[in-house]
């Protein structure tokens, strides 16, 4: 079996999200390292549920340095 069959499909795999120092925010899978530049925001669970966590918290889409 493949890394990408073994992970599941979307809807069952868990994420994490992240936020930059821009304070832009993003989702990543959980089973993977974090890319450079992001850090993790404390949140898990689904795609649906991390999207819908980021709708809530990221209200201003402007990096930070702009605003």
């Amino acid at each position: 079996m493949t890394e990408a069959e073994n992970q599941g499909t979307d809807e069952d795999r868990e994420y994490r999200v992240v936020v930059n120092h821009e304070e832009q925010y993003a989702i990543w899978p959980a089973s993977r390292e974090n890319a450079p530049g992001w850090r993790d925001s404390g949140f898990r669970g689904t795609r649906a549920d991390c999207l819908d966590h980021i709708d809530r918290v990221w209200t201003d889409m402007r990096p930070l340095s702009v605003r």
